[in-house]
């Protein structure tokens, strides 16, 4: 069976990157493409990489009949998203790529977002996208809620630990490093190349930062208790990649056996050998995320180094993997692709 697929917001990062991988998917074909200042344009003007593929004009959303559409990915931005997923039909299946449900409570929504929820009614039926994690919910799902990409990364190296109890959780350290494809596809001065490159630079310092509000949500529900980690993200100069390395109290042996136990069957997240750490190098272009432990100096503290494609692992990669299990092919299908190297 061919699944008939709408991407919404096609002309950004995500949305390309959706198209890559679609494009190889054996069931799945892309039916609609939309975009907004950049409707009525053929995909190859706006990306040229992907001339060689036979894909539909680029058209306004109110001009995609959605009644032969199987699966919708919206990678729209955050409150776009909600007023443009709540208009949709009610019996089409969603991915969304955006920040607009990623959160369960409302306040917490306006708390990060600063504005308020107007789609509630999906924001209740809305499924949490990190699909190691909430696999059998995302199955029947109608609406997945696709993770941040940074809160992906952080609750990689850290879900296990927190479940098991075998890390302090009062004592949680997040440093995290991002290319600048996280950022989106928007001009903005500080992205240039001649104010980013030779140097990074921490953002959203002391607790600002909006995937915050995903880690708070996560690990206090696996804790059965208020869990809040110290994170401060960097903006690097690089295209694609997040590095996240996490300082935690515990020991290393044990930590490292409760990640290896944890992904032992997980067919996109590969535990490295205790002592070694990962490199974004080494899952550029992929669906994989490689997690490294190492023994600090000091007794009874661990470093945990997670490494994962920002715009595959992190969001549309993750995106097709969800929808794969929504629309019942297998969870690996079109995503099997070694990473790009060097």
């Amino acid at each position: 069976m061919t699944h008939k697929i709408a991407i919404l917001g096609a002309s950004g990062y995500t949305g390309a990157e959706l198209v890559r991988l679609i494009a190889e998917h054996p069931n799945m074909e892309i039916a609609a493409l939309s975009a907004d200042r950049k409707a009525g344009m053929s995909m190859d003007q706006v990306f040229p990489h992907l001339r060689h593929m036979n894909l539909p004009t680029l058209c306004k959303i109110d001009e995609i009949d959605f009644s032969g559409i199987d699966l919708c990915f919206c990678a729209l931005p955050h409150k776009t998203s909600q007023e443009v997923i709540s208009a949709l039909p009610k019996d089409l299946k969603i991915v969304d790529l955006s920040a607009d449900f990623r959160l369960r409570d409302a306040q917490a929504y306006k708390k990060w977002y600063g504005n308020a929820h107007s789609a509630l009614a999906e924001q209740d039926e809305a499924v949490y996208g990190l699909t190691e994690f909430y696999r059998e919910d995302i199955k029947g799902a109608r609406l997945v809620a696709g993770t941040g990409c940074n809160a992906a990364t952080g609750q990689y190296a850290l879900r296990p630990l927190i479940s098991a109890g075998v890390i302090d959780l009062d004592d949680i350290i997040l440093d995290l490093k991002c290319a600048v494809s996280g950022a989106g596809r928007s001009l903005k001065e500080n992205l240039l190349h001649a104010e980013l490159s030779e140097g990074y630079n921490a953002y959203a310092v002391g607790g600002t930062h909006r995937h915050l509000g995903e880690f708070d949500q996560e690990f206090s529900l696996l804790a059965g208790r208020p869990v809040q980690v110290q994170f401060t993200p960097h903006l690097v100069p690089a295209n694609r990649g997040i590095l996240a390395t996490v300082y935690v109290k515990g020991d290393a042996q044990a930590i490292h056996d409760t990640l290896a136990s944890a992904y032992a069957e997980e067919p996109f997240v590969q535990m490295l050998p205790m002592g070694e750490v990962p490199s974004t190098h080494h899952v550029r272009g992929s669906n994989y995320c490689h997690i490294g432990v190492t023994a600090d100096r000091i007794k009874g503290r661990a470093i945990v180094i997670a490494a994962l494609d920002n715009l595959t692992k992190g969001s549309s990669g993750q995106a097709l993997q969800n929808a794969n299990l929504m629309l019942g092919e297998e969870e690996t299908t079109g995503l099997k692709m070694a990473p790009l190297f060097p």
